[in-house]
């Protein structure tokens, strides 16, 4: 396959506008997969995506349901352009001295996860507090047995006092933790990802060297986004609980990967980690679909062919 080289101004873009529109279309339902991941076993909640949605809805009302949306679309650009940038660059490198093997594509796509995690994990970070504060809040005022003697309720924090709580109390390290759960999620994600995505939509090409038509593109994407989504699912409830700074008083804590793990199969069983996959695998196949079309349509080369061009 020979990838077509894109200016980094026309990837921000692209990664931008697809990651705005997605991210806008598929949030509650991310929002559902924080919630149901991070309810442990005594203190469920929702018992489904669609009761959580509702549930939300009703307490917090319609905007309740972006709660940490505002992170999300703030960083979800640089994050975008990171991981296509950086698999461009990488599948470029490895096929100057022959043809792309499956192991060349697979080795990109690694490379673009290991770089995307310098904006995903203090993303991650911030919107996962954001995203549950509503839960834990149900929980003080549904179950109120479970909550500590003397425990204060506070306002819902923002963003920004977060990150200030996070600097001030633990330094840029605050805002990376969970980093390598992060990278044990998003690595083995973009192995999987690019390579499938790639070949499927290879599948749908118009003759040898011609483009594939625009719904071949979204529907590789979905395909691809929703089949690593689900495969590495069982590392982002790990990731997820890892993050969570707050949780009910008879909610586990945990310090470590490897404590994690050893506490959710002793409490909760092996299939507490397909918790949230259902939710998962909707909210990435859309989002990595649009982001494709975007990109394969070229929307901000059309749009930087508006610029006036230097003389040379």
């Amino acid at each position: 396959m020979a990838d077509k080289q894109i200016s980094l101004p026309a990837k921000l873009i692209n990664g931008g506008i697809a990651g705005l529109i997605g991210v806008t279309c598929v949030f509650p339902i991310d929002l559902a997969k924080t919630r149901l991941q991070n309810q442990q076993n005594g203190c469920r909640l929702y018992t489904s995506m669609s009761d959580c949605l509702i549930k939300t809805i009703r307490s917090e009302g319609y905007f309740g349901m972006y709660r940490g949306a505002a992170v999300n679309l703030t960083l979800v650009t640089p994050e975008k352009a990171i991981k296509l940038a950086a698999n461009d660059f990488f599948r470029h490198h490895l096929s100057k001295d022959g043809k792309l093997t499956l192991l060349k594509e697979m080795l990109a796509g690694c490379g673009a996860g290991t770089c995307q995690v310098i904006v995903t994990t203090p993303m991650e970070m911030l919107k996962i507090q954001l995203q549950d504060a509503g839960r834990i809040a149900a929980q003080r005022k549904m179950m109120p047995e479970m909550v500590a003697a003397g425990t204060v309720e506070t306002k819902s924090p923002t963003a920004m006092q977060l990150t200030r709580e996070l600097f001030r109390e633990k330094g840029i390290a605050g805002l990376y933790k969970g980093l390598g759960a992060t990278l044990l999620r998003d690595v083995p994600f973009s192995i999987i990802y690019f390579p499938l995505f790639a070949n499927l939509n290879n599948l749908g090409k118009r003759g040898v060297d011609g483009p594939a038509p625009f719904y071949v593109s979204f529907i590789s994407g979905c395909l691809a986004g929703s089949t690593a989504a689900v495969a590495v699912n069982p590392v982002d409830v790990i990731k997820t609980r890892l993050q969570s700074l707050n949780r009910g008083s008879t909610e586990d804590t945990y310090s470590g990967v490897t404590d994690c793990i050893r506490k959710i199969m002793r409490n909760e069983g092996p299939s507490a980690f397909l918790k949230g996959a259902y939710c998962r695998a909707l909210v990435i196949a859309p989002l990595f679909g649009i982001a494709q079309v975007i990109y394969f349509l070229g929307v901000a080369e059309y749009l930087l062919s508006f610029l006036p061009k230097k003389d040379n």
